[in-house]
Formats: C-alpha cells, sequence, structure tokens
C-alpha cells in the first residue's frame, strides 16, 4: 500500500488529477510543511535555498531525480524573477498540481515576509534593526559546505561529456570575469543545441532541425533583447510619482516580471525608481530594507515587503510582496508543463543541457565571493570542513547542520 501510494504521488501533474483527493491533500500538506521549515531556515540565499531543496526533493524524499531537478533549475534560468521561489513552485507543481504550485509557493515566501514583516515594525518603532552577525558567524560556513556539496552532485548529472565540460569552465570564468548572466545561460544553450545539430548533420543533413535550430537563435535573441526593452519601460516611469497602493503595486509588479540576474539586481531596481525617480525612500531606508533581506531567510526578493511597510504599513507590505512574486507563479504556471515537452524534443533537450550547465557553473560563480566573505578565519574554516564531511558521510537534515553552526557561532563570538 505504501509503495502504491509512492509511485501515486511522484507521478507527474497530469496524472494526479486522476487519482483520489485524499492522496493529493496529503502531498500538498506535505509540501506546506516542508516548503515553510526551508523558509524559515533557508539563510544564505538562493544558491543555498536551491542546495537544501535539492537535498529534501531528491536526496533524502526521492520525489524527482537529479536530472529532473536539472531540468527544472535550469527551466527557471529562462524566465525572470527569484530562482529559489521558482524552483519551490516547480517543485509543488511536479508533486501535487496546482495546488502544490500554490501551496508549496505560498508556504515557502509566508516565513521570510512575516520576519521581514516584524523587523519592518521593530525598525520603525524604534529604529534599529535585529542584529544577528554572531549567529551568522556560524551559519555562513556551514551554508558554503551545503552549496558546495550541491554543486558537486548537480555537475555529476550536468556534465555529461567533455563538451559539456569545457562549456562548463567556460562560463564559469565568464561569469566570474563579470559577463552578463542573462546572456551566459541563453548563449550556453544556444551552442549546446548547435554542436548537436552539427553532431547529427554529419551524418545525414536533416532539414527539419535545421528549422528547428534556426527557432532556437529566435528565441535565443528575443528572450536576450525582451528583458532589456521591458526594464528600459519599467524605467521610464514619471519622475516624482505621488505614493498610491496602485503605484507601489504597478512598480513591483513590473519588477517581478523583468529581474533577470537574481536577487541582488533588484538593487539596481529599486535605487532607480523609488529613490531617484519617485523618492519614496531615502538611501539609509534602501540600505536598511537590503540589510534586513540579506539578514533573513528565505528569498532576497522579501525587501519588497519591508520597503511596503515603510511606505504604507501592513497593506502596503502585502501589496508589495504580492507584486513582485505574481509573476513567478503565472510563469512557472505557463512554463511548467512544458519542461517535460521540452526534454522529448531532442533540439530543445539539447538547449536546456546547456542552460542547465551553465546555471551549475553560474551557481558555483556565486559562491566564489560568498566564500571569501564566510570563510575569513581559521574557525569559519573549520567549520565550513566539518560541514562539508558530515554531508558527504551522513544524509542528515541540513536544519540541524545550520542550528549547529548557529550555536557555535554565538559561542566563539561570546568567548572572542
Amino acid at each position: 500500500m505504501a509503495t502504491e501510494r509512492r509511485r501515486a504521488t511522484q507521478s507527474m501533474p497530469g496524472t494526479l488529477v486522476l487519482q483520489p483527493a485524499i492522496l493529493r491533500s496529503n502531498a500538498t500538506r506535505e509540501l506546506i510543511g516542508l516548503f515553510l521549515r526551508l523558509g524559515f531556515t533557508g539563510f544564505g540565499g538562493p544558491a543555498a535555498n536551491i542546495a537544501m531543496m535539492k537535498d529534501e526533493a531528491v536526496t533524502r524524499r526521492q520525489w524527482m531525480t537529479e536530472a529532473e531537478f536539472l531540468d527544472l533549475m535550469g527551466a527557471t534560468n529562462l524566465i525572470p524573477g527569484p530562482n529559489s521561489t521558482q524552483m519551490a513552485i516547480h517543485i509543488g507543481y511536479r508533486r501535487a498540481g496546482w495546488m502544490g504550485l500554490l501551496a508549496a509557493g505560498a508556504a515557502f515566501i509566508a516565513p521570510a515576509t512575516a520576519i521581514v514583516l516584524l523587523c519592518a515594525w521593530v525598525y520603525r518603532k524604534y529604529g534599529l534593526l535585529p542584529q544577528a552577525q554572531a549567529i551568522l558567524y556560524g551559519v555562513k560556513p556551514v551554508i558554503i559546505a551545503m552549496v558546495g556539496c550541491a554543486i558537486l552532485g548537480l555537475m555529476k548529472t550536468a556534465v555529461k561529456n567533455r563538451f559539456f565540460a569545457a562549456l562548463g569552465f567556460a562560463a564559469f570564468t565568464l561569469a566570474l570575469a563579470g559577463a552578463d548572466v542573462l546572456v551566459l545561460r541563453f548563449a550556453a544553450g544556444a551552442l549546446a543545441a548547435t554542436v548537436d545539430w552539427a553532431w547529427r548533420f554529419r551524418r545525414g543533413p536533416e532539414r527539419q532541425s535545421a528549422r528547428e535550430l534556426l527557432w532556437v537563435f529566435g528565441f535565443t535573441a528575443a528572450m536576450i533583447a525582451l528583458p532589456d526593452a521591458l526594464t528600459r519601460l519599467n524605467r521610464s516611469s514619471a519622475s516624482m510619482q505621488p505614493y498610491s497602493p496602485v503605484a507601489l503595486f504597478a512598480f513591483f509588479l513590473k519588477v517581478g516580471m523583468t529581474l533577470y540576474g537574481g536577487g541582488y539586481v533588484l538593487i539596481a531596481f529599486l535605487r532607480d525608481g523609488l529613490v531617484h525617480q519617485w523618492h519614496w525612500l531615502t538611501e539609509a531606508q534602501l540600505l536598511d530594507a537590503i540589510a534586513v533581506g540579506q539578514l533573513t531567510p528565505g528569498p532576497l526578493l522579501t525587501t519588497a515587503t519591508f520597503v511596503g511597510y515603510l511606505l504604507g504599513g501592513v497593506a502596503g507590505a502585502l501589496i508589495a510582496t504580492f507584486a513582485i512574486f505574481l509573476p513567478s507563479f503565472i510563469l512557472i504556471a505557463i512554463s511548467g508543463p512544458l519542461v517535460p515537452l521540452l526534454r522529448r524534443s531532442r533540439m530543445a533537450g539539447a538547449f536546456l543541457d546547456g542552460v542547465n550547465v551553465s546555471a551549475v557553473a553560474l551557481m558555483a560563480a556565486v559562491t566564489v565571493p560568498l566564500g571569501k566573505a564566510a570563510l575569513f578565519d581559521g574557525s569559519t574554516i573549520i567549520i565550513a570542513l566539518a560541514g562539508t564531511a558530515i554531508l558527504l558521510r551522513c544524509r542528515i537534515n541540513p536544519v540541524w547542520l545550520i542550528s549547529a553552526g548557529a550555536v557555535c557561532g554565538m559561542i566563539l563570538q561570546r568567548s572572542a
């Protein structure tokens, strides 16, 4: 009976609708419990959050294979928005269909929203931010260990041969050099599709594959140019616009629709629109909002919650949060069912393979500066090495490691 239940709940969303409602409701409750916990413990940014999701969805619960997880990760790199939140939404859809899509995304966002809302209330009332440096001193090295182990596992699946190894290394090098991450993602996909087409063409000309290759080039060019055009449209808003809930919603909706390049690009949007153009925030308030987003778990985009509270209280916080995350739910609802179809097409599958290996390379590139910031003395290096050894030897819940890191951080900082 348990085996049948596992098989049923691991089916694709299209087959889930044919199964008893109780199985779907159980899967939805399981998703809510998991992503609420990840939302409360997801320190360290998108790379760390995705590493925790991989551990839960692939290693511990075996909801999907590493290849399937990589495909979802690659799909999130093709659309704007916060990657970690979109991975939660994707996993929810794969696990429990449309209800899972909504439940996983909302459960992952809710804890960070509540914590940031509390921080915003404290900030407005007392003019102070909660300090968590001692905790983060021990937690950050554990996060680096978690991300490193996740990257190693994903590399085994993403690097299929020498070509993909070279492609991944090139993407990693260019990312460290400051190349545009959006161009890297789509260029890697287009190059992988081109090499696959050329290999097949040598074995016999295929007109259909040539036509598909042109579609790949057109799609790549459009997806690189369109976000830039939308970003320019976003920045063409009238200056000195008075505050209103509608204007707040429209601003953060546009940000959610055009935010390529990770959560840190959000800083440029907020500074350009809310500080320089509309003068709704001061530079100091913006820096404090960013600090709260970095010190709290979950997606960095909950910085919008802090900004919304400063501008319009609880209602403003909810409006800003809903607006910035809404595009991710819509885009995943549209693109999620297409991921298995992309894999069935050889040309689209090759494109997705290129995007996947570049996604792992970008994840590694992001980890380099994070590692430099987190591992700056003997104690942090020892914590990271110990965490890595434990993760490689044991299937331990990362929450326990994070908790242990937090305790170590408080002890070490107190004795310093």
